[in-house]
């Protein structure tokens, strides 16, 4: 059984940093693309994603520069430093897992998805 959990969500001020991690169990990690997405508003939307072994990334625009994406597949798990955090960053952040090892941000290309941590950003 895949199971995808992530940890490190909170209430934050602006301008503050928070890492969020995500470890992952029941799949042979290295075989998959990790991404981070959040729920602004309905649906999820994507942040960021790594290829399989960290040398790909790929970023929303409005977190380049901001939020790093990284990977340990000795550990199974992906992480997500997140600097200069605005409130428009609140939202619930999933962390989820493709099949295929290469980025993407298309979420329906993603096979197994976590259960979401919050993170709430105040002005």
């Amino acid at each position: 059984q895949v199971q995808l959990v992530e940890s490190g969500g909170g209430v934050l001020q602006a301008g503050d940093s928070l890492r969020l991690s995500c470890a992952a169990s029941g799949l042979t990690f290295s075989n998959y693309a990790m991404g981070w997405f959040r729920t602004l508003r309905k649906e999820p939307e994507f942040v960021a994603s790594i290829n399989w072994n960290g040398a790909s990334t790929l970023y929303e625009d409005s977190v380049k520069g901001r939020f790093t994406i990284s990977r340990d597949n000795a550990r199974s798990s992906v992480y997500l430093q997140m600097n200069s955090l605005t409130p428009e960053d609140t939202g619930v952040y999933f962390c989820a897992a493709a099949l295929g090892g290469g980025v993407r941000e298309d979420r329906y290309r993603y096979n197994y998805w976590g259960q979401g941590t919050h993170v709430t950003v105040s002005s």
